[in-house]
Parts: structure tokens; C-alpha cells; sequence
């Protein structure tokens, strides 16, 4: 699984005009399932953006995490991290995972941020979104299960 995490001040995801997710403060999470993943990916990717210190301190040094600040998250579907360019300048998406397997980690996903009481908001599995965000930092951090990124 790769995700890329984005430190908010406020975000939302819409799809054909309507809001669907919402948050405050927090992370954003744009998330994408490779073929190979499994549940234990999606573990791994939940603790680690719900954990990331990427929030300033009263020292303004970055060492709390959204967990710290109770903060919000919004996960938002996006395959296309999986996109390879090597060959070529239209993107390949061999390595990203079938829409049903990626549908059922996706939801895996949200359920472990859920788990841990933190606010989470989500957009539309396999839909065309808008999402705005205002990046505070900016802060942005990718992540990758396979950690061969």
C-alpha cells in the first residue's frame, strides 16, 4: 500500500458537487492498494500515518502526532499512486490492485483510523472527487508497506 499524508489546517472531498468528507485540523491520507497487499499493509499504514509526529509542540518542533492533537483524518482513494511512468509518459497501473480487493483494504483502512476514536471522513470508493485542502507546512510524507519505495 502507498500512501501520501498531508498535514491539514482543513480539507474536504467532494463528488459531483456534494461533500462527503469533512475534517478540521489533521491529516489528509490519499490512499492507494497495490495487488499484493494484504491486511497486515494496511495495519502497518494506519498505525504509521495516526503516529506520524508531524505536528508542532509548544517548543514548535514537530514531535506529536494527529493522535496527539486529536486531530481529524480524511482518506481519500487514489490508485493512481501506483502509476509507473518508467516506460513511456502514459501511466501504467499494473501493480495497483483490483478494484474489489483494493475496495475491501481501503475500508480495512478507515476502520483501523476509526479504531483508534480519531474523526474520520472519507471520500467515494472508485469515483471521480474534488478534493481541497489547505497544507499546513507544508508537511507531506509518503508512505509505502513495501518500504522499497
Amino acid at each position: 500500500m502507498r500512501a501520501v499524508v498531508q498535514r491539514v489546517s482543513r480539507a474536504q472531498v467532494a463528488v459531483q458537487g456534494e461533500v462527503t468528507g469533512r475534517i478540521n485540523r489533521g491529516i489528509v491520507v490519499l490512499l492507494a492498494v497495490g495487488n499484493a497487499d494484504g491486511e497486515s499493509d494496511a495495519d502497518y499504514l494506519a498505525d504509521k500515518s495516526v503516529g506520524l509526529r508531524i505536528f508542532e509542540d509548544e517548543s514548535g518542533k514537530m514531535n506529536l502526532a494527529v493522535s496527539d492533537i486529536r486531530g481529524e483524518v480524511l482518506v481519500v482513494s487514489q490508485f493512481t499512486l501506483y502509476g509507473d511512468v518508467r516506460r513511456g509518459k502514459r501511466p501504467s497501473y499494473d501493480q495497483a490492485a483490483p478494484p474489489q480487493q483494493a475496495r475491501e483494504l481501503y475500508e480495512y483502512f478507515v476502520e483501523r483510523i476509526l479504531a483508534t476514536g480519531l474523526v474520520c471522513e472519507t471520500g467515494h470508493f472508485q469515483e471521480t472527487m474534488q478534493v481541497e485542502l489547505v497544507n499546513e507546512g507544508p508537511v507531506t510524507i509518503i508512505l509505502d508497506s513495501a518500504k522499497t519505495f
